[in-house]
C-alpha cells in the first residue's frame, strides 16, 4: 500500500523492470529501486491479502470508467477485466512478488495480456487506489461489527424478557447498594451497546465515500468521472449520510471532493478504531460483571464458555470472559498506535500510512470475536434466582427505600437519612428503625408512617416494585424499556439490511458492467 504518481501516458514497457532472464519483476520501480535489503521491509504484499478482493473490484470499476470515458479502448478494457477475473480465481497466493498487492496485480495483468495491461493504471495513483481499497474493505468489517452488536443486544433483551421479576443485588463500589432485577441490569448494557451500534453506523457513513480520482493528491489531467467509480463501488455514504431508510436504488454516489484529502486522509480509520474501542470497553464491563456474578454463584456460565483447571478438577473458570475483558486493552492499544502513526504527518501521502491499517485490522478482528463470545455467554448463562433473591437484601440494601418512605411522609430527607443510618448500625430491621426514630425524632416510627409500609420497604421485591420512575427497575417500567430496546433493534436491523443490500446491489451492478466487456 505505497505511494505512486499517476502514469499519465507512460508506457508499460518503460516501466517494466527486467532481470537478465527477461522476466517481469515489477511495473512501478526502475532498476535503481529493484532490489536491496530493504525490499522486504518496504513490502506490504502479505498483509495486503485482506484487501486483495477489494483491489480487484476497485480495478474493475476504474477500468470500466476509463473505457466509458474513452480513455482506454473497449477491447483493451475487456482484456484487462478478463485478466482480473483470472487473477481472482488464482488467488492472492499466486501473485508475483511486489511491494504491495496493487503493484502485484498490475504486474500479473501485464504478464497475462502484455504491455496494454499497464493502461489499467491510467489516471490514478496507488494513493487514491489504496485509500479506496481500505474503505471498501473496512466498511464490510464495520457491518460485521454492527451485526455482532445487534446479536449481543438481542441476547441481553432475551435475558431481560425472561427475568423481569428476578430480584438481584445492585452494587456501587462493589458494595451492596439497592436491590434491582436481572432485567434492569441486562437492559442497562443493552442501552450501552445500542450506542456502540450507532457509533459504528455513523463511522460507516464517513467510511463509505470514494477517494478515487484524487490520484497522488493533485488530481489528474484525464477527463475522468469520479461519480461513476463511486457508484460502481457502492460508495453512497450510508445511513449516517442522510440515507437511512432510503432504498439502494435511490442512493447516490458520494465523492470526497478535495483530491489531497481523498488520497491522504485516514481519519475514517481512526474513527472506526475508536468506536470499536468504545464497544470493547462496554464488553469489558459486561465480562467483569459476569465474572463477579459467577464468583458469587449468581450465574452459571455454559461449559462452552468456561474451562477448568489443569490441576484443580473442581474449578469452572470464566476464561472466555476474562479474554473478552482483556480485548479492551488491545483495542485501546489500537487507538493509541493508530493515533501515534497519524500524528504530525505532513499532508498528502507518507509511507507511514502503510502501517496504519494494521492497527485497524487487528482491532476489528479482536473486537468482533469478543462481541460474539459475550453474546454467546449471555445467551447460554443460567441465572440462580434463589441465590440472587437471598442476597438482594444483603447489607441493608433497602435502606434508601426506607429513607424515601420517611421523606414521603413529611420528614426532610437528610433527617430520614440519619434515622436509617443509625438503624443500619443496629440491626437494619423494623425494631432498629423504630429505636433510631425515637433517638433522632423523639417519637416511635409509627408516629410518622404505617408500620406495614415500613415492612414493605424493607422487602427487596417490594422495594423494586416501588421504583417505578422512568428507567427504573419496577417490572412494569422495565417492560417499557424492553419495548424501546426491541424497537431500536428492529430499526437497526433494518438499517443493516438496507446497507448490506446496497453493497450487494453495487457489487452485482459492477459485475454486470464487467460482463459487457469480457
Amino acid at each position: 500500500m505505497t505511494e505512486e504518481s499517476a502514469h499519465d501516458g507512460e508506457s508499460a514497457r518503460d516501466r517494466i523492470v527486467r532481470t537478465d532472464g527477461g522476466s517481469d519483476q515489477g511495473v512501478v520501480r526502475r532498476d535503481r529501486f529493484s532490489g536491496g535489503p530493504a525490499r522486504s521491509f518496504l513490502s506490504s504484499l502479505v498483509a495486503d491479502e485482506r484487501i486483495f478482493e477489494a483491489d480487484l473490484e476497485v480495478d474493475r470499476a476504474h477500468v470500466i470508467m476509463l473505457a466509458e470515458q474513452g480513455i482506454v479502448e473497449d477491447d483493451v478494457a475487456g482484456r484487462i477485466l478478463t485478466a482480473l477475473d483470472a487473477i481472482e480465481v488464482d488467488g492472492h497466493a499466486s501473485l508475483p512478488d511486489g511491494e504491495d498487492v496493487h503493484e502485484a496485480i498490475e504486474t500479473a495483468v501485464i504478464e497475462r495480456i502484455g504491455e496494454a495491461g499497464g493502461k489499467m493504471h491510467t489516471a490514478r495513483s496507488r494513493n487514491d487506489e489504496v485509500a479506496a481499497c481500505i474503505r471498501y474493505r473496512v466498511r464490510e468489517d464495520v457491518l460485521d461489527a454492527i451485526e455482532t452488536t445487534i446479536a449481543l443486544r438481542e441476547a441481553l433483551a432475551a435475558v431481560a424478557d425472561a427475568h423481569r421479576e428476578t430480584i438481584m443485588p445492585g452494587y456501587t463500589h462493589l458494595q451492596p447498594a439497592q436491590p434491582t432485577t436481572v432485567a434492569h441490569w441486562a437492559l442497562s448494557y443493552e442501552g450501552a451497546v445500542r450506542r456502540d451500534t450507532e457509533r459504528l453506523f455513523e463511522a460507516y457513513g464517513r467510511i463509505n465515500e470514494s477517494p478515487l480520482g484524487g490520484a497522488a493528491f493533485a488530481g489528474t489531467t484525464f477527463e475522468i468521472d469520479r461519480e461513476r467509480t463511486a457508484e460502481l463501488l457502492g460508495f453512497d455514504g450510508g445511513p449516517a449520510s442522510g440515507t437511512r431508510g432510503t432504498s439502494a436504488e435511490q442512493r447516490s454516489a458520494v465523492v470526497i471532493e478535495n483530491s489531497m484529502d481523498a488520497s491522504s486522509s485516514r481519519d475514517f480509520l481512526l474513527e472506526t478504531v475508536q468506536a470499536l474501542s468504545t464497544h470493547a470497553t462496554t464488553l469489558s464491563g459486561i465480562a467483569e460483571d459476569l465474572i463477579v456474578f459467577a464468583n458469587r454463584a449468581f450465574v452459571s456460565l455454559s461449559d462452552d464458555y468456561s474451562s477448568t483447571s489443569s490441576i484443580m478438577p473442581q474449578k469452572k473458570n470464566p476464561d472466555t470472559l476474562e479474554l473478552v475483558r482483556a480485548v479492551a486493552g488491545d483495542a485501546a492499544g489500537g487507538v493509541q498506535g493508530l493515533t501515534t502513526t497519524l500524528k504530525g504527518l505532513p499532508r498528502a501521502y507518507n509511507r507511514d500510512l502503510q502501517r496504519a491499517t494494521t492497527h485497524a485490522w487487528e482491532t476489528v478482528d479482536a473486537v468482533i470475536e469478543a462481541s460474539e463470545v459475550a453474546a454467546g455467554a449471555i445467551a447460554t448463562a443460567d441465572w440462580n434466582e434463589d441465590a440472587l433473591a437471598a442476597e438482594a437484601g444483603a447489607g441493608f440494601s433497602t435502606a434508601t427505600g426506607v429513607a424515601d418512605l420517611l421523606a414521603a411522609n413529611g420528614l426532610p430527607f437528610r433527617t430520614a437519612h440519619e434515622v436509617v443510618a443509625i438503624a443500619a448500625e443496629n440491626g437494619a430491621d423494623y425494631d432498629a428503625i423504630d429505636a433510631a426514630a425515637a433517638e433522632v425524632l423523639g417519637e416511635p416510627i409509627d408516629s410518622f408512617v404505617d408500620p406495614e409500609a415500613v415492612a414493605a420497604a424493607l422487602d427487596p421485591a417490594e422495594s423494586v416494585a416501588t421504583r417505578d420512575s422512568r428507567g427504573g427497575p419496577a417490572p412494569e417500567v422495565v417492560a417499557d424499556q424492553l419495548d424501546d430496546a426491541r424497537d431500536a433493534l428492529a430499526s437497526h436491523e433494518a438499517t443493516l439490511d438496507e446497507t448490506s443490500e446496497a453493497i450487494e446491489a453495487a457489487h452485482a451492478a459492477l459485475r454486470e458492467e464487467v460482463n459487457e466487456y469480457v
